[in-house]
């Protein structure tokens, strides 16, 4: 349904000019004009190969454009890997094969600084992005659907990044409000302060009949920690939690520590779907790791060293949510 890699993308600069939101970091999908706005003689991309299959099984009947319920995957992801922290082929060959609606990212850098090109390479030409405008290793959310506002709430506990968050029209009446974090390694105390620190921020900001995601590498050391409390004021932090095909619930590179989260509000948690990948399905979301999921066939172009590439960061995390048809 998607494209295949194509790494030679991220080495060009695309010329198009941001839309405007109330964030100058948010970008649009470039307009469709003859050349998308590029500057004479600016170089052009290589062509997206749209041929190659990808995760999603609800292209042929149950998608949002084929009279179905809309049905939007959300990844929380941290797969940044070599020694800069920033995505390389490994994690870009993990978002093209998980081929998720809303991504919630961490660490939202590229080699060169041409984010435009990497979110084309990884998720498509039509997405747009948000990523917070300072820091060292910036939050960021990319999205299928159209981004109507976008900021960071500060994170009072760290300097190198906030809490990054944008409002976005998915299919149907409600918006859904996602919220990208990186909590710190420091200590569980410094966790529970910032988790204590989001839920006030989300209290005050996002409408109570809105949906709401949270997700991202919170550095959690077990499922019962205090910062997973604190967040239990405003999402379901319950289990059932995603898994792999094996039962393993950690996504850190171990897999022995549960650093990684999606987690949606009590009104969007009610459509939770289960994750159906080729003839697998996860009923409470998956833990992706391509060093032991199979077939990897499903989701091309993953290769099985991806997840222990030098420097990779975490194993992402997906759930899946059917929303319910406008009236």
């Amino acid at each position: 349904m998607r494209r295949g890699l194509v790494l030679a993308g991220l080495a060009l600069a695309l010329a198009s000019a941001p839309a405007a939101c109330t964030d100058s970091s948010f970008v649009a999908p470039p307009p469709p004009a003859p050349d998308a706005g590029r500057a004479d003689g600016a170089a052009t991309p290589p062509p997206i190969d749209a041929g190659a299959p990808d995760a999603r099984d609800d292209d042929a009947g149950g998608g949002a454009g084929d009279g179905g319920p809309p049905h939007v995957r959300i990844m929380a992801a941290n797969t940044t890997s070599g020694s800069q922290q920033s995505y390389e082929a490994p994690g870009i060959r993990i978002f093209q094969g998980l081929a998720p609606d809303i991504a919630l990212v961490q660490e939202f850098k590229v080699q060169g600084g041409d984010l435009r090109a990497l979110v084309d390479t990884a998720f498509g030409p039509s997405f747009s992005y948000y990523v917070e405008p300072a820091g060292a290793i910036p939050n960021g959310i990319v999205s299928r659907y159209p981004i109507l506002a976008s900021g960071a709430w500060t994170d009072a506990s760290v300097s190198d990044r906030s809490f990054a968050y944008a409002r976005i029209d998915v299919p149907g009446p409600v918006d859904l409000w996602a919220v990208s974090v990186h909590l710190l390694t420091s200590s569980a105390t410094a966790r529970s302060t910032e988790a204590k620190q989001l839920a006030g921020y989300v209290s005050a900001s996002v409408p109570n009949g809105d949906y709401l995601v949270i997700g991202g590498d919170l550095n959690t050391e077990s499922a019962g920690e205090q910062a997973l409390t604190d967040l239990a004021a405003v999402v379901i932090t319950a289990p059932p939690f995603p898994a792999d095909q094996a039962g393993n619930t950690n996504s850190s590179i171990n897999r022995n520590k549960p650093h990684d989260w999606v987690f949606a509000r009590a009104n969007l948690d009610a459509y939770a779907a289960p994750v159906t990948i080729g003839a697998a399905a996860f009923p409470a979301g998956l833990v992706f790791d391509s060093r032991v999921y199979t077939p990897l066939a499903d989701v091309t172009p993953v290769l099985a060293t991806d997840s222990s590439a030098t420097g990779m960061q975490h194993m992402p995390v997906v759930r899946d949510f059917v929303l319910p048809q406008s009236p």
